[in-house]
């Protein structure tokens, strides 16, 4: 192909966050008319460079060229003028407007009056987009009407509307049926036929190698290569996307394993968790793996009383609780350390003496709190866990993120507890920080407590975890003993790949498993 078919090219991309380096001299090319696919286990950089691409971020270094020419300051505006369209796999719509309201908002088609929207004249013009398309979209339905598919229907009129050339899409069948992603496909087919270049990002690799004409693998912000897919099978992406020095895996202590202390039946939720069962043992880690959407953090959150399950029991040391919402579960011996930090874990322009006594305070303390016992436990934590604080007076938000962690932590070793949850335990920390977590994890099991971990962080689940539960479209498809199991093993339970097909994906939605 001539350069003048390259309608993207991104050159050494760099992109820093605090002191992490989450693109590392990336580069990446989209053809007229080609389905780029971009690859990488979560936290790869996948999500970033897109981000680079659509405008939303700007990279420390790299340039940009759309059809050949450097782009000097990129931003969304300047992006969609320059006809790149983005489709995320959570639809960026306004549920109560109808689909031609969406598609026109922001340019509404007006009539005689300037001030009045000429709604037919959009539902005419939308129909014709949907109607070449072959897609089954009411143009007069509210989007909260709509479908999982219809929504991601709609967002490729949408940018089919603003004459987008440049499409990209960030897991689109992550919510689909079977039936769904394939008329997806066929749409996908069609747009590459009339010339539109689409980067597809995607952790089905079945979905990469029936779609895509080149892959690019990223591995920790670093770019594997790109191959052209009839050059390339599932096996070398897999073992690209996860190969990784032993340096980064923690040797954990050998901790013995008690009887089972929690038992989780049954917990559902409609469209977000399908009866998962469980159990976790006195000094157990277990781990709780999947890609993003898989339904593990909202797992959690059923247990820890934040969402409310539409079925389930939780049974703590042979007793069922009931837990109806977070102070439920803290009064019942369970305790959550949030993925997101900074919006549900640190009360940000307060200190850290109320962000560490927090819990303690709140729940098992009556209206009088009594600083001098306040200030006292604070400086015992601080001391515990090696927390650098100026003074126990310092602003929370002023703390390393490393640092604020381990106050969070700290906030729920101020009383006894049965189950600690981590989800994301070390997002966001330094290497010397998370050592120190694990170490704390390590001691909490060693006293007779369990733990269960989510991580999308394949090292920390290998080292830390006792077995591994797998989670995949909101179901538990398989428990892990953590016995010679490889990253490309978790990679492939993950996507659903079977080696025993021939590195396909396995048809249907998964099975329940205890």
């Amino acid at each position: 192909m001539t350069d003048s078919e390259t309608l993207v090219r991104l050159e050494n991309i760099t992109k820093i966050y605090g002191t992490h380096k989450v693109l590392d001299s990336v580069s990446f090319d989209l053809k007229r008319g080609e389905v780029h696919c971009l690859v990488g286990e979560n936290g790869a950089g996948k999500s970033t460079l897109i981000k680079v691409l659509s405008g939303a971020i700007t990279p420390e270094d790299g340039e940009i060229y759309i059809n050949g020419n450097l782009i000097r300051s990129m931003n969304p505006r300047k992006a969609i003028e320059l006809g790149i369209s983005t489709i995320y796999q959570d639809a960026e719509l306004v549920d109560s407007l109808t689909v031609a309201d969406n598609v026109f908002l922001g340019s509404e088609q007006t009539g005689f009056l300037p001030f009045v929207v000429d709604k037919y004249r959009q539902f005419q013009r939308i129909k014709e987009t949907i109607d070449a398309l072959h897609i089954d979209l009411p143009e007069s339905s509210l989007v909260e009407e709509l479908s999982a598919s219809q929504k991601q229907m709609l967002q490729i009129v949408k940018a089919l509307h603003r004459d987008s050339k440049i499409i990209i899409m960030d897991e689109p069948t992550s919510s689909l049926g079977l039936q769904e992603t394939e008329a997806l496909m066929e749409i996908i087919r069609n747009l590459r036929n009339q010339g539109i270049g689409i980067v597809y990002i995607s952790h089905y690799l079945d979905e990469i190698f029936e779609i895509g004409d080149r892959v690019t693998i990223l591995k920790d912000g670093e770019d594997m290569g790109t191959y052209d897919i009839s050059s390339i099978d599932v096996e070398m992406v897999i073992r690209k996307m996860v190969g990784r020095d032993a340096s980064m895996f923690y040797s954990k202590k050998n901790v013995p394993i008690g009887d089972v202390q929690v038992e989780i039946r049954n917990m559902a939720k409609s469209g977000v968790v399908e009866e998962v069962s469980f159990s976790v043992r006195k000094g157990e880690i277990l781990g709780i793996g999947g890609l993003v959407g898989s339904g593990r953090s909202e797992m959690v959150s059923l247990i820890f009383g934040v969402d409310k399950p539409d079925s389930g029991e939780i049974i703590l040391n042979g007793k069922s609780v009931k837990i109806r919402s977070p102070r439920d579960a803290i009064r019942a011996g369970i305790c959550l350390i949030t993925e997101d930090r900074r919006k549900y874990g640190v009360l940000t322009g307060r200190n850290v003496i109320e962000n560490t006594a927090l819990v303690h305070n709140e729940v098992f303390r009556g209206p009088i709190i009594d600083r001098k016992s306040e200030r006292l436990l604070t400086a015992d934590m601080i001391d515990k866990l090696s927390i650098s604080v100026a003074d126990d007076d310092q602003k929370i938000e002023e703390l390393s993120g490393g640092n604020q962690q381990k106050v969070i932590i700290g906030r729920w070793l101020l009383d006894d507890a049965v189950l600690y949850i981590f989800d994301e335990p070390t997002k966001g920390v330094d290497v010397g920080a998370k050592e120190q977590i694990y170490e704390l994890m390590t001691h909490l099991v060693e006293n007779g407590k369990s733990i269960i971990m989510v991580s999308s962080d394949m090292p920390e689940l290998l080292s830390l975890s006792d077995r591994i539960v797998i989670m995949r479209d909101g179901c538990l498809v398989d428990i892990l003993e953590n016995s010679g199991v490889r990253e490309e093993d978790l990679i492939r339970h993950f996507v659903g790949v079977d080696p025993k097909m021939g590195g396909t994906k396995t048809n249907g939605k998964p099975k329940k498993t205890q």
